[in-house]
């Protein structure tokens, strides 16, 4: 089962349905995980700017921020104790700023709801932990999102930039 905690807190138009979301998701986790939980919030400008200079130290709002889950180190006493796997797997959150999404989406010509899904697309696949640092590694997170995309009727975000 995939949980999702959504929330809204943009004043943005154009904005897509939760069942989207949740379709772009399930495609991304399928034949990679049965259940995760992850949280999914919609933020303006300000929020955006905020937690990418917190976070990242870069300034101005962002497209998408992700934030990965990370279990907390255990006291070796209870970890000692522990035996049992956490049956949900914690993926986190993301964070995607309605205003840059659309404006991106504009000044590249695409659809707004192909921009969206590439996004929620992109932002789950850093909270499985890819990630595009050097060429190797943004070849294959790349790769994975052109299919991952495809499967969705969505064309390749990759082939007008």
């Amino acid at each position: 089962m995939i949980e999702i905690d959504f929330e809204n807190a943009s004043t943005a138009t154009g904005l897509p349905t939760e069942p989207q979301i949740r379709h772009w998701v399930e495609t991304v986790l399928e034949g990679r995980l049965a259940s995760a939980t992850l949280g999914i919030r919609i933020v303006d400008e300000d929020e955006s700017a905020e937690l990418n200079q917190t976070y990242r130290d870069k300034p101005g709002p962002t497209n998408v921020l992700s934030f990965p889950f990370e279990m907390p180190d255990l006291p070796a006493a209870l970890a000692a104790t522990e035996n049992e796997e956490i049956p949900v797997k914690l993926l986190g959150d993301l964070v995607i700023c309605a205003p840059v999404v659309a404006r991106e989406a504009a000044g590249q010509g695409k659809p707004l709801p192909a921009h969206w899904a590439h996004m929620v697309v992109h932002g789950v696949l850093h909270l499985l932990g890819y990630d595009h640092l050097d060429k190797g590694e943004a070849a294959e997170m790349e790769g994975l999102e052109q299919r991952l995309l495809a499967e969705l009727g969505v064309g390749d975000p990759y082939a007008s930039l």
